[in-house]
């Protein structure tokens, strides 16, 4: 939240210091950030690294000129962003690709899924749409055509098994999973809730053609073009250390993520 960026704000000479300021939110990006971040002041790049509790402060924060680059979106959300903001954004590199799945904790095979089954997906438009298309990728559904990851329930054409769906929020669909047949899940979102073994147990993940859902290194388009930003990207994407915190954050399983930066 803007708490912790104006305690540190106010923090004596740092404005001198011209630190290239990066906003993040709590977990495997922040973390891996972190290491990035060590490893530039090590090369004479000073980076600060500010986490927020929340989704939307870190674009109103860049937008005010409070941090130079946040680190927290995909594609999908950067654009409902500006769409419903009008930011002057830009993504200037693609970061880590977290994976969804679709869980059950009551059947191995999508196969066995009964006629009427509950599914859980995301309530919001942006993450909404990525569940559906894993979902048809499963053979469950089919979309309307052309809607891609812009669809909702609306836009299914075709429900042989007749699914009903239960739209939860993001976050909740962790525990939500005890209540459905089925759900879309974030493996991060199981390990951070101490469930590692239901994180790496879906019977589908999404994987590196997910593209659209790569974490995005997003600056305003008045200083995408900083030279400390093209840096630090470079240490992000080419460090060991900070491809091993990933792979640790996600339970050293890489079933559960995607380096897109590494795609040949």
């Amino acid at each position: 939240m803007l708490w912790s960026l104006a305690a540190t704000l106010a923090l004596p000479g740092l404005a001198a210091a011209a630190a290239l300021k990066i906003g993040v939110t709590p977990g495997s990006l922040a973390d891996s950030v972190e290491v990035a971040a060590k490893e530039a002041r090590a090369q004479g790049l000073d980076v600060q690294v500010i986490e927020f509790t929340d989704w939307t402060t870190p674009n109103t924060a860049l937008a005010a000129g409070d941090i130079d680059l946040n680190y927290f979106q995909h594609q999908a959300f950067l654009d409902n962003a500006i769409r419903e903001r009008g930011y002057a954004f830009t993504s200037v590199a693609t970061g880590l690709l977290p994976n969804i799945g679709l869980y059950s904790l009551k059947t191995q095979r999508f196969a066995d899924l009964k006629e009427g089954a509950r599914v859980g997906v995301a309530n919001d438009p942006v993450n909404q749409g990525r569940g559906l298309l894993l979902l048809e990728k499963a053979g469950l559904i089919q979309l309307r055509e052309g809607k891609g990851p812009r669809a909702g329930l609306d836009d299914i054409v075709s429900n042989p098994r007749k699914l009903r769906f239960v739209e939860i929020e993001g976050p909740q669909l962790v525990r939500a999973l005890d209540d459905v047949d089925l759900a879309q899940g974030y493996p991060a979102h199981f390990v951070n809730a101490g469930r590692p073994q239901v994180a790496g147990n879906a019977l589908l993940y999404s994987g590196i053609d997910d593209l659209y859902y790569a974490i995005r290194f997003v600056s305003r388009q008045d200083n995408a073009r900083d030279p400390r930003i093209a840096q630090f990207v470079r240490i992000y994407q080419t460090s060991g250390a900070v491809q091993a915190q990933i792979h640790k954050s996600f339970a050293a399983n890489d079933r559960l993520y995607s380096l897109p930066w590494r795609k040949p």
